[in-house]
Protein backbone atom coordinates (compact mmCIF):
# COMPACT_ATOMS: atom_id res chain seq x y z
CA UNK A 1 0.00 0.00 0.00
CA UNK A 2 1.35 3.41 -0.95
CA UNK A 3 1.75 5.97 1.80
CA UNK A 4 -0.04 9.29 1.69
CA UNK A 5 3.12 10.83 0.24
CA UNK A 6 3.62 10.75 -3.48
CA UNK A 7 6.48 8.93 -5.14
CA UNK A 8 9.51 10.90 -6.34
CA UNK A 9 9.02 12.72 -9.63
CA UNK A 10 10.15 11.00 -12.78
CA UNK A 11 12.37 12.66 -15.36
CA UNK A 12 10.77 15.65 -17.04
CA UNK A 13 8.25 16.41 -14.29
CA UNK A 14 8.24 19.27 -11.82
CA UNK A 15 9.62 18.48 -8.33
CA UNK A 16 7.10 17.96 -5.54
CA UNK A 17 6.70 20.50 -2.80
CA UNK A 18 8.36 19.76 0.51
CA UNK A 19 6.33 17.84 3.09
CA UNK A 20 4.92 20.23 5.74
CA UNK A 21 6.04 17.87 8.52
CA UNK A 22 9.61 17.98 7.25
CA UNK A 23 9.47 21.76 6.92
CA UNK A 24 8.19 22.06 10.50
CA UNK A 25 10.84 19.67 11.81
CA UNK A 26 13.60 21.61 10.04
CA UNK A 27 12.33 24.90 11.47
CA UNK A 28 12.20 23.44 14.98
CA UNK A 29 15.68 21.95 14.60
CA UNK A 30 17.02 25.31 13.39
CA UNK A 31 15.57 27.09 16.43
CA UNK A 32 17.04 24.48 18.78
CA UNK A 33 20.43 24.61 17.05
CA UNK A 34 20.62 28.40 17.14
CA UNK A 35 19.57 28.41 20.80
CA UNK A 36 22.23 25.83 21.64
CA UNK A 37 24.96 27.81 19.85
CA UNK A 38 23.91 31.02 21.62
CA UNK A 39 23.85 29.35 25.06
CA UNK A 40 27.19 27.64 24.48
CA UNK A 41 28.80 30.84 23.20
CA UNK A 42 27.53 32.80 26.19
CA UNK A 43 28.66 30.19 28.73
CA UNK A 44 32.12 29.64 27.28
CA UNK A 45 32.70 33.32 26.52
CA UNK A 46 31.45 34.64 29.86
CA UNK A 47 33.31 32.03 31.91
CA UNK A 48 36.53 32.57 29.95
CA UNK A 49 36.29 36.36 30.17
CA UNK A 50 35.27 36.68 33.82
CA UNK A 51 36.53 33.42 35.34
CA UNK A 52 40.23 33.51 34.48
CA UNK A 53 42.86 35.95 35.65
CA UNK A 54 40.82 37.34 38.53
CA UNK A 55 42.23 38.11 41.91
CA UNK A 56 40.70 36.49 44.97
CA UNK A 57 39.91 39.96 46.33
CA UNK A 58 37.71 40.73 43.30
CA UNK A 59 35.66 37.57 43.64
CA UNK A 60 32.00 38.15 44.50
CA UNK A 61 29.25 35.65 45.19
CA UNK A 62 25.63 35.25 44.10
CA UNK A 63 23.68 32.90 46.41
CA UNK A 64 26.97 31.42 47.60
CA UNK A 65 28.22 30.71 44.06
CA UNK A 66 31.08 32.65 42.46
CA UNK A 67 29.56 35.35 40.26
CA UNK A 68 31.19 34.12 37.04
CA UNK A 69 29.82 30.60 37.63
CA UNK A 70 26.34 31.92 38.39
CA UNK A 71 26.12 34.25 35.36
CA UNK A 72 28.10 31.97 33.05
CA UNK A 73 26.53 28.59 33.88
CA UNK A 74 23.56 28.71 36.26
CA UNK A 75 21.72 31.63 34.65
CA UNK A 76 22.02 30.28 31.08
CA UNK A 77 20.83 26.84 32.22
CA UNK A 78 17.81 28.39 33.91
CA UNK A 79 17.13 30.44 30.78
CA UNK A 80 17.43 27.30 28.61
CA UNK A 81 15.03 25.41 30.88
CA UNK A 82 12.49 28.24 30.61
CA UNK A 83 13.01 28.43 26.85
CA UNK A 84 12.60 24.66 26.49
CA UNK A 85 9.30 24.75 28.37
CA UNK A 86 8.05 27.66 26.24
CA UNK A 87 9.32 26.08 23.03
CA UNK A 88 7.72 22.71 23.74
CA UNK A 89 4.44 24.17 24.94
CA UNK A 90 3.92 26.94 22.38
CA UNK A 91 6.16 26.62 19.36
CA UNK A 92 6.44 22.91 18.53
CA UNK A 93 3.53 21.54 16.59
CA UNK A 94 1.75 18.27 17.19
CA UNK A 95 1.14 17.44 13.55
CA UNK A 96 -0.81 14.52 12.15
CA UNK A 97 1.57 11.87 10.84
CA UNK A 98 -1.04 10.21 8.67
CA UNK A 99 -3.16 7.11 8.89
CA UNK A 100 -1.84 4.10 10.81
CA UNK A 101 -2.62 0.90 8.93
CA UNK A 102 -1.81 -1.27 11.99
CA UNK A 103 0.49 -3.59 10.02
CA UNK A 104 3.16 -3.66 12.74
CA UNK A 105 0.89 -3.99 15.77
CA UNK A 106 1.55 -7.72 16.29
CA UNK A 107 5.05 -8.54 17.57
CA UNK A 108 6.86 -11.16 15.53
CA UNK A 109 6.45 -14.69 16.81
CA UNK A 110 3.37 -13.90 18.90
CA UNK A 111 0.49 -16.34 18.92
CA UNK A 112 2.54 -19.30 17.75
Amino acid sequence: MMSHYESPPSAGTAPLSEDPLLRSARREALVVGVTWVCAMSWSVGYCAWFGYGRSIDGLTFVWGIPDWVFWGIVAPWLACIAFSFFFGARFMGDDDLGRDDGANDEPSGAGA
